[in-house]
């Protein structure tokens, strides 16, 4: 089957559908205010570096919390897609332990807390999800409580790298921060020497800024100007990075966007100098002047995905259209199943006890992450199987990259997609990049 209209970008439907690139990852990136409280509800320990006791009933149960209602349902079809086709795979390989794995019933709420108790209550040995960051706290507080393994394939927000989950946390999205080093790097590419960064009020805005201007400074570049604003109230913020003339300018920001890149326009600092956050990258067209962004940089997170990987989803939903999260829920799938098949048990605590070695990363008792041992790469449940069965340690890599998870459960090394603007405002694909998940 020929799928030239999911080959234009790997979010390419929602910009038909709304003119833009979807915001999808960026929303589902939130503004995590509750992070503040660091959770206090997850059991005491890490279940990542914890021996665990086989106490699984045979059979492996997954479950997915999709959270994703109003302009961001289109959210919602490639996680279940992804879902439904690695769940196919998998038992196209033998199952678990010989048995079926088991994809429970989806349900689409805003109430993540019911859902994660109705997973519990149907034996769920590990979920799927939340999108949405605001809404992992009240699924984290839930499934640790039950000892439920939770992989997010799309959380971002850096607050959840310390919350406390009892190590059942984990997810195969980077955390926001971690693009920093490709921004400063784009700007660096570009031929700057100086650097300026705008970014919007927020935690979104402010720890990517921050990591901008460290990872600036790592590349020798020097950042003349750090300037916070509103949305719709820009105009000071842009003032501030002209009087400094710098070479270069990083725009960190989400709902300001726009208005942020039009001022910067209006003094001549967009085009060429401009480098634009995830959060900033749209299919501006008309919405901007003439050549506004001609020559402009941007970033979204995520790798292409594949023609093949794009026909088996299809295969599995005829009507999908889009593929945001899509890698990073089938990974998140076959990761749990071939950590169960690990640990030779499908009890959510053994299932967290094992993620971590399982994807090529090795976490050590003082929380720092200790150079794996001698494992094997496999790309699919079956290939992780065989190296099982030789006795030896799966490392997998999947449809969104390396994986590698650290031992709070964030992978460790994070994919992007480059776009470059032309004269109409329009992006198109122009690299890859990957970068470190802390941002370094």
């Amino acid at each position: 089957m020929a799928l030239p209209a999911l080959t234009d970008t790997p979010r390419d439907t929602a910009r038909r559908r709304t003119g833009a690139f979807p915001l999808g990852r960026a929303l589902a990136a939130g503004t995590v205010t509750a992070l503040a409280l660091s959770g206090c509800l997850g059991p005491a320990g890490s279940a990542r570096v914890a021996s665990a006791d086989a106490s699984g009933d045979g059979t492996l149960r997954i479950g997915l919390i999709l959270d994703n209602t109003g302009r961001q349902n289109f959210l919602n079809a490639p996680q279940l897609a992804a879902a439904q086709l690695a769940v196919k795979d998998i038992n196209a390989a033998g199952g678990h332990k010989g048995k079926p794995v088991e994809l429970l019933p989806e349900t689409i709420s805003t109430d993540t807390a019911a859902q994660a108790k109705a997973l519990v209550a149907a034996k769920a040995d590990v979920v799927i999800g939340p999108t949405d960051s605001s809404r992992a706290p009240a699924a984290i507080d839930v499934l640790s409580n039950a000892k439920v393994a939770l992989i997010s394939p799309a959380n971002s927000a850096s607050g959840l790298s310390n919350y406390k989950s009892g190590g059942y946390y984990f997810r195969t999205a980077a955390a926001d921060v971690a693009q920093a080093s490709v921004l400063a790097k784009l700007a660096k590419d570009g031929g700057a020497k100086t650097l300026a960064v705008l970014h919007e009020e927020g935690d979104y805005g402010k720890d990517v800024a921050a990591a901008v201007g460290s990872a600036a400074k790592q590349s020798g570049m020097d950042t003349v100007a750090d300037a916070e604003f509103k949305p719709g109230q820009a105009q000071q913020a842009v003032a501030a990075a002209k009087a400094a003339n710098p070479d270069a300018v990083v725009l960190v920001a989400r709902d300001g966007a726009q208005g942020a890149i039009a001022e910067l326009n209006n003094a001549g600092l967009a085009g060429k100098k401009l480098v634009l956050s995830d959060g900033a990258v749209n299919q501006y067209g008309s919405g901007l002047g003439a050549r506004a962004l001609d020559g402009a940089r941007g970033i979204l997170p995520g790798v292409f995905p594949s023609a093949a990987f794009q026909a088996d989803l299809v295969a599995v939903d005829p009507g999908l259209k889009d593929m945001t999260f899509a890698a990073e829920t089938y990974d998140a799938v076959i990761l749990a199943a071939v950590a169960a098949a690990a640990a030779e048990d499908d009890a959510g605590t053994s299932i967290a006890a094992s993620l971590v070695p399982i994807s090529g990363g090795a976490a050590a008792a003082d929380g720092q992450t200790a150079s794996p041992a001698a494992s094997k790469v496999c790309t699919n449940y079956k290939d992780c199987e065989d190296a099982l069965r030789a006795g030896q340690r799966p490392d997998y890599d999947g449809q969104s990259g390396r994986i590698s998870f650290d031992s709070h459960g964030d992978i460790t090394q994070a994919n992007y997609v480059v776009y470059t603007y032309g004269e109409d405002n329009m992006a198109k694909m122009s690299g890859t990049e990957t970068a470190s998940s802390n941002g370094g």
